[in-house]
């Protein structure tokens, strides 16, 4: 299996990696919806809202505040440094569900983030955007323009950035081979990438620890980690 997805790499000229939260569980990011999710008591659904942003702003970004804590605590696995390690060999791109910035800290050069980032802040009402340097005095956060900041992530109910997504969709529509990781892709519209990269005719590759409702759909589907996965099949590229 290993040989026929390292031919399939080395013939292909671009590799898209479509990537999830898998990849970032295992440099200890929790998931939302794991039993070992964050802040179990609430529902993700109920916190990751405009809705409920408003309703309660404060919580709200105590929650992500948390989050954030985790995150710039993290460190890339082995998984992150693989995709970035293939740069040197393939034109690769990522195309991220992850707001944790975790690709970009390995190496990785061409990142979409489909979702927003925990990292950088914007207004609820100017153009105003900005990454957090800091730990903020009061929460919630205030623009100079006297509204609140809000975190630059993508929530329920809302549409994905749309130059992000556009690209996206050229990137998916114009590869040889797409790899979809730690990721069930049950969240739409990402759900859609693989569909572009069909119709182009790319082979597709899924590294996933579980199975998934993507499985079938595959040309190739690993039931193994990102972390252990990636370097091997990037090193046999490589020799």
């Amino acid at each position: 299996m290993f040989e026929k997805i390292s031919n399939q790499l080395k013939k292909a000229e671009k590799i898209v990696f479509v990537t999830g939260a898998g990849i970032s569980q295992e440099s200890g990011i929790p998931t939302f919806r794991g039993k070992d999710g964050l802040w179990r008591k609430y529902d993700p659904m109920k916190l990751a809202t405009i809705d409920a942003f408003y309703e309660d702003p404060k919580l709200v970004w105590e929650w992500y505040e948390e989050r954030r804590k985790n995150i710039l605590a993290a460190n890339p696995n082995p998984g992150h440094t693989a995709i970035a390690e293939l740069e040197k060999y393939k034109q690769v791109s990522v195309l991220t569900q992850n707001i944790d910035g975790l690709h970009q800290r390995a190496g990785s050069t061409r990142v979409y983030e489909l979702h927003g980032s925990i990292i950088t802040i914007k207004c609820t009402v100017c153009d105003f955007k900005d990454k957090i340097v800091s730990s903020f005095s009061q929460l919630p956060p205030l623009c100079k323009c006297g509204n609140m900041l809000r975190p630059d992530v993508v929530w329920f109910g809302e549409s994905l950035p749309q130059d992000v997504w556009k690209s996206a969709i050229e990137q998916a529509s114009s590869c040889d081979v797409m790899v979809v990781v730690g990721t069930s892709l049950a969240v739409s519209p990402a759900n859609l990438l693989p569909v572009y990269a069909k119709q182009n005719g790319a082979t597709m590759i899924e590294v996933n620890i579980e199975q998934t409702p993507m499985s079938s759909s595959m040309d190739i589907s690993l039931r193994s980690s990102a972390a252990s996965t990636l370097p091997v099949l990037v090193s046999t590229i490589s020799e």
